[in-house]
């Protein structure tokens, strides 16, 4: 049976995407041309800890972005064993989503655009400095543009680079984080999680780890099975 054109885009964009992050990564200084990404990475993190409160009757005070593409978000109430999972949880779901939902790049402006919305409300809401509210309005703002004005072929090849970018990004935050972990005491997600269940910082990072693997591999089955 012939592969449909959209098939074979699918996976030739997400090769094609990945190959351009491998280079990307590999020239010195060159991972300031995804600097962006990872703040909204840092976004989609935050935003799961946000999300997650809400979710579990809590409230969110606010969140903060910061130049180094680090962020917090500062809750009150809700379940915090969930809320402190959300944030690394929150962006391996993502990504893994964005490599389900890119299969198909008709849906590809449709899915730039709803992200772009949840980041401005995001922003619109809890952003409290400067730097977090410039952040929140330029990425939703790139967005939109691309959703608008791109052809479907480049939102579909834009939203794979994205879908990637935020996997693999997960990815090597997960493993910092496990690093973190079992050498030092510095406050983190899985920190937070030791404090609360007194279960070592580092079984949180490896069990995240775990899960986003499996939900990586899944993502990719389904965005490949024919």
């Amino acid at each position: 049976m012939k592969t449909p054109k959209s098939d074979r885009d699918s996976l030739k964009f997400l090769i094609g995407a990945s190959v351009l992050t491998l280079i990307i990564w590999s020239i010195p200084l060159a991972f300031m041309l995804v600097y962006p990404l990872r703040l909204f990475v840092t976004f989609i993190h935050e935003g799961g800890h946000a999300i997650a409160a809400l979710l579990s009757f809590g409230s969110v005070e606010r969140i903060v972005i910061f130049a180094d593409a680090s962020g917090a978000t500062y809750t009150r109430g809700g379940f915090q064993l969930v809320v402190a999972s959300a944030g690394y949880l929150a962006s391996t779901a993502y990504g893994a989503s964005l490599l389900v939902l890119c299969r198909d790049g008709s849906r590809a402006k449709a899915v730039l655009t709803v992200t772009a919305a949840m980041i401005l409300a995001l922003t619109g809401l809890y952003a409290s400095d400067p730097f977090s509210w410039f952040t929140g309005i330029i990425l939703s703002i790139g967005l939109i543009l691309i959703a608008i004005a791109a052809s479907v072929r480049v939102a579909h090849f834009f939203l794979s680079f994205l879908a990637v970018q935020c996997c693999l990004n997960a990815l090597f935050d997960l493993r910092t984080l496990f690093l973190i972990s079992a050498t030092t005491n510095t406050h983190s997600d899985a920190y937070t999680m030791q404090q609360m269940t007194l279960i070592p910082a580092i079984i949180w990072a490896a069990l995240w780890l775990v899960i986003s693997i499996m939900a990586l591999v899944f993502a990719l089955r389904s965005h490949t099975a024919r």
